[in-house]
């Protein structure tokens, strides 16, 4: 079975963030020839155009195809509809469709509630232009109300039109077994591609973990706390630890990899150069 591997970027704000980003995103496709790049998506449209110009200009300058994130909440039919017309003439075929959290200060989540909603108003507009990838979450949503009802939403997303998934990073492997095997017991049979995080700098990591409701091991987390401001030594425990992880999970079939690189090379290729593909 072929594993795909894939890099995640955000928009960046600046024009020096924006050179970083095609200088990152070459030295990637050189590196890891993956089969996609994504962008992320503000919801509400708080990144829209800095999303679009960040896609537009990967595929320019690497010529990678490009999958923008794209949430609903905070946004219009129409407003959709629109988007997804300008990604049609841009000839990208990939989207990452997402719910999106509302943000601070906005008080209306728009005309689409949830992501198979957004999945199925895709599907509506234009068929089967899009391979779709999806969220998915194998230590659950933060906010889901109990494990069996977010897997019965992650299967919502699915028969809503869905191809592929993508989960939230994590650190704990068994998660990801048993999620993939919950999925397998209810019939569903996309690919759920693990999300990988390097681990660079403990005090980020903590505060992204403890919002996204990812569990950092508590063996981790102390050798973590140990190394305080020793970051070079941080990093190669870091990078050994993820890479260890990858590797048990390509072994184990996993279909690929999806690298979430913080706009960053090094701590992304500390992972793949260690890896037996």
């Amino acid at each position: 079975m072929s594993q795909h591997f894939s890099v995640e970027f955000f928009p960046p704000k600046t024009e020096a963030g924006q050179e970083k980003l095609l200088n990152t995103s070459e030295t990637l496709k050189q590196e890891i020839n993956p089969e996609f790049f994504s962008v992320t998506f503000g919801a509400g449209g708080s990144t829209r155009e800095r999303t679009f110009n960040a896609v537009s200009e990967i595929i320019r300058h690497t010529g990678v195809p490009t999958a923008p994130h794209l949430s609903c909440i905070g946004s219009s039919k129409d407003e959709i509809a629109g988007i997804l017309k300008n990604y049609q003439e841009q000839g990208i075929n990939r989207l990452v469709a997402l719910r999106g959290d509302l943000p601070s200060g906005m008080y209306s989540a728009g005309e689409l509630n949830y992501a198979n909603e957004l999945i199925e108003f895709i599907r509506n507009e234009t068929g089967d232009h899009f391979h779709i990838e999806v969220a998915a979450y194998p230590e659950f949503h933060p906010q889901a109300e109990s494990a069996k009802k977010d897997l019965e939403f992650f299967k919502q997303k699915v028969n809503a039109g869905a191809d592929s998934a993508i989960t939230q990073y994590f650190y704990n492997i068994d998660a990801y077994y048993q999620f993939v095997d919950d999925c397998e017991v209810m019939g569903i049979e996309i690919p759920i591609i693990p999300g990988i995080m390097p681990i660079t700098n403990y005090t980020n990591l903590a505060r992204f973990s403890d919002a996204c409701g990812a569990e950092i091991p508590r063996w981790i987390r102390k050798r973590l706390q140990d190394f305080a401001d020793d970051t070079d030594s941080l990093k190669s425990f870091g990078a050994d630890v993820v890479t260890d992880m990858c590797q048990r999970l390509l072994d184990d079939g996993a279909p690929g990899i999806h690298f979430y690189s913080m706009n960053q090379t090094d701590a992304t290729l500390a992972i793949w150069n260690q890896l037996e593909k």
